[in-house]
C-alpha cells in the first residue's frame, strides 16, 4: 500500500519536474554527448577551413594528444589556473572581511552597503568589460590619470605590460563577484543562532575571538560553495578577457585564458583554423579536470563533517 502511494506521489510530481528534465536533456546532456563525439573525430589530420569541410572518419584519442603537446594550450591552462586561484583567494577573504564589517555594522546601513557592492555583480559582463577598458585603457586610463600620476608615477600601459595584463583580468573578476559573495556570507552570518553570540559574551570573546570561533564557522561551507561557484565561472570566463584583449592573449599570451584559446582554435575569427574537434577535446579535458577537483573539494567538506 505504501509502495502504491509513493508511486502515486512520483507522477504527482512529473508534470513539475517533467519540462525541467527535458531542457535539461536538450540543453546539457545532447550538447555534451555531441562534443565528446566530435573530439573523437577527424584525428590529427582533420583538414576543416571555411569555405569546405573535409571529414576524415578516423576515431581515436589523436585530438586529446595534440592538446596536450600544443603550447599555447598549456600556457591558457597555466594562465587560468592563476587567473582562478587568485580571483578565488581575493574575492573570498575580501568578501568576508566585508561581510562582518556589515554584520557588525548598524542594521539600517546594512541594505545600502549590500546593494552598492552588488551593482557590479549585476551588470552585464560585456558592459562591465567595457567599463574596464576605459578604466585601464592606456596611459590615459582613468586609473593613471586618478591614481598612479597624483601618486607621482609614471602612468603604466595596463593591456600592453605582460606584467600587470593578468592582474587585470584578476581585479576584473574580483570587482564583478566580491559583492555576491558578501551578500552570501552576510546571510550565512545573519543564521547563526542568537545563543552562540550570548555564549560567547558570557565567555568574555569579543572581536577575533568571535569571527574565529562563530563567523567563520558559521559560514564556511558558505565560502566552499563560493569558491566552487568561482572556480567554474573563472575557468568559462570570456567575455571580459574577449572585451579587454579582443580575443587574443594580449602581449606574450600573458592574459590568454583557457576559452579564449578554445575559440582561437574553434573559429575563424580566432586563429582562423576552425578545427573544431580539437577545441571539443580541449574542452573535455578541462571540463573533465574542472569536475573532479569540484567534487573533490566537495567531498573533502563532507568528509570533514562527518568526522566531527
Amino acid at each position: 500500500m505504501s509502495g502504491a502511494k509513493a508511486g502515486t506521489g512520483f507522477f504527482s510530481f512529473l508534470p513539475l519536474f517533467g519540462p525541467f528534465v527535458v531542457f535539461w536533456g536538450i540543453f546539457w546532456f545532447i550538447p555534451l554527448f555531441t562534443g565528446l563525439e566530435l573530439s573523437l573525430v577527424g584525428g590529427k589530420g582533420s583538414i576543416l577551413s571555411t569555405s569546405e569541410v573535409v571529414e576524415i572518419d578516423t576515431i581515436g584519442l589523436a585530438n586529446y594528444q595534440s592538446a596536450l603537446n600544443d603550447f599555447k594550450f598549456l600556457k591558457s591552462l597555466e594562465n587560468t589556473t592563476l587567473f582562478v586561484v587568485g580571483s578565488i583567494l581575493i574575492t573570498l577573504i575580501l568578501g568576508f572581511c566585508l561581510a562582518v564589517v556589515i554584520f557588525r555594522s548598524k542594521r539600517i546601513f546594512h541594505a545600502p552597503y549590500l546593494f552598492l557592492l552588488l551593482i557590479p555583480s549585476l551588470a552585464l559582463p560585456g558592459s562591465l568589460a567595457k567599463l574596464f577598458y576605459l578604466f585601464f585603457h592606456g596611459k590615459s586610463g582613468a586609473l593613471n590619470q586618478f591614481l598612479i600620476v597624483p601618486l607621482g608615477f609614471e602612468p603604466i600601459n595596463w593591456m600592453m605590460n605582460p606584467d600587470w595584463i593578468l592582474p587585470c583580468l584578476i581585479f576584473q573578476s574580483v570587482w564583478r563577484w566580491t559583492g555576491l559573495v558578501t551578500l552570501l556570507l552576510y546571510c550565512g552570518m545573519r543564521a547563526i543562532p542568537k545563543w552562540q553570540f550570548e555564549a560567547a559574551a558570557l565567555e568574555g570573546a569579543v572581536g577575533g575571538k568571535v569571527i574565529a570561533s562563530i563567523l567563520f564557522p558559521g559560514v564556511r561551507h558558505l565560502l566552499l560553495f563560493a569558491a566552487v561557484f568561482l572556480m567554474v565561472d573563472g575557468v568559462a570566463a570570456f567575455s571580459g578577457a574577449y572585451n579587454l584583449l579582443g580575443g587574443s592573449g594580449g602581449v606574450l599570451d600573458a592574459g590568454l585564458l583557457f576559452v579564449t584559446y578554445a575559440y582561437q582554435v574553434a573559429f575563424p575569427g580566432g586563429s582562423g583554423r576552425l578545427d573544431l574537434p580539437l577545441a571539443a577535446a580541449m574542452s573535455v579535458l578541462v571540463a573533465v579536470g574542472t569536475a573532479c577537483l569540484a567534487y573533490f573539494l566537495l567531498w573533502m567538506n563532507r568528509k570533514e563533517g562527518v568526522a566531527k
